[in-house]
């Protein structure tokens, strides 16, 4: 199982959009300054999830939804609309 995730920094204002395979650990390593970007806007909060068969199918979700480079469609993404 896969996921492409959401994550909202209240700090930065910013959503951050990812894939993995273990959202658990992955949210971890957010943070926990593991990973570069993310570690200036701790804490972050999964805010949306969608599951997939495997990592190639979130990863192409996750590029579909960056490519609208739209904060509102995100924002209607995890509203439900």
């Amino acid at each position: 199982m896969a996921y492409f995730y959401v994550l909202y920094s209240e700090k930065l204002q910013k959503y951050y959009l990812g894939a993995c395979t273990d959202l658990d650990r992955r949210l971890n390593e957010h943070n926990t300054s593991q990973s570069k970007f993310t570690s200036l806007g701790m804490p972050w909060a999964l805010v949306y999830t969608e599951s997939y068969p495997d990592l190639k199918f979130a990863k192409q979700r996750e590029l579909s939804v960056k490519r609208k480079k739209s904060k509102r469609y995100i924002e209607r993404l995890i509203s439900g609309g």
